[in-house]
C-alpha cells in the first residue's frame, strides 16, 4: 500500500476520534539531532492535531494514554540514553501534549530526536524561520516588529510581515539585529512573546531564510 493510501486511511479512521480538516495544509518535518539529519519533509491536512498528522505519515507508539510519541519508525526515546522525541510548532516548542495541538493552515510541525542530556527544553528554535513570525503558536499571531536599522532591516520586516522600529511595544513578536559575529538564537519572553536575536548579514537572511532551515540555533 503506499504511503499516501495508508495516510487517507489512518485519516478517515481519526474521523471518529476527534480529527476535522480545516481549510489549507500545514508541514510536517522529521529530523534526527537537533536537525543534522532530515528524515522527512512533507505536508498534511489542517485540522488535525499533530499527533494525527504525524501518524499519517509515519509509524508512530505512544505513552501515557496516547499523548506522548514514544517512537517514530522504530526510533524510540531513551530513558538510560537520554534521548527522546521533542516537537516544535513555527520554532516554538510545544507546550502541550501533541494530540491537543491542532495545526492551523500554514503550521510548520517538527519532530527532532535528540539528546537531553543538556537541555530539556528548548523552548524556541530558529530552523522555521520566518516563523514564528508569519503564523505564531496556536493560531494566534502577534504584531512583528524589526529592531534595527538600514536595508536589510526593511526587508526582513517584509518578510515577516512586520514593520521597523527602534524598540517593540509589551506583546510583540521580535526580530534583533545586533553587531558581533553570526549568531541566530531565539528565546520565550515571560509575556509568551517569541525574540529572535541576529547578528550578521540581514539582506542575505532576507533573501535566503532557508539558510538557517532545521537549525536550533546558529552558530
Amino acid at each position: 500500500m503506499s504511503r499516501a493510501a495508508a495516510f487517507l486511511l489512518v485519516a478517515l479512521a481519526l474521523a471518529g476520534c476527534g480529527a476535522r480538516r480545516s481549510a489549507g495544509t500545514a508541514t510536517l518535518w522529521i529530523t534526527h539531532d537537533r536537525g543534522a539529519e532530515v528524515v522527512l519533509t512533507t505536508t498534511v491536512p489542517a485540522g488535525l492535531t499533530a499527533m494525527q498528522a504525524l501518524a499519517g505519515k509515519a509509524k508512530v507508539t505512544t505513552r501515557y494514554g496516547g499523548r506522548y510519541v514514544q517512537s517514530i519508525d522504530g526510533t524510540s526515546g531513551s530513558l538510560s540514553g537520554r534521548r527522546d522525541w521533542f516537537y516544535f510548532v513555527n520554532g516554538v516548542e510545544g507546550d502541550r501534549s501533541a494530540a491537543e495541538y491542532r495545526l492551523h493552515p500554514g503550521d510548520v510541525e517538527w519532530w527532532d530526536y535528540r539528546s537531553w542530556a543538556h537541555a530539556m527544553s528548548v523552548p524556541v528554535v530558529v530552523g522555521a524561520f520566518p516563523e514564528p513570525f508569519l503564523h505564531g503558536y496556536g493560531g494566534k499571531t502577534r504584531p512583528a516588529v524589526v529592531v534595527g536599522s538600514g536595508r536589510g532591516a526593511r526587508e526582513l520586516a517584509r518578510l515577516v510581515h512586520g514593520r521597523v522600529a527602534r524598540a517593540a511595544p509589551p506583546g510583540a513578536d521580535i526580530l534583533r539585529l545586533v553587531g558581533g559575529p553570526p549568531r541566530f538564537v531565539g528565546r520565550r519572553r515571560p509575556d509568551g512573546s517569541v525574540e529572535l536575536v541576529f547578528s550578521g548579514n540581514a539582506e542575505r537572511l532576507a533573501h535566503d531564510p532557508a539558510s538557517v532551515r532545521f537549525r536550533y540555533a546558529v552558530p
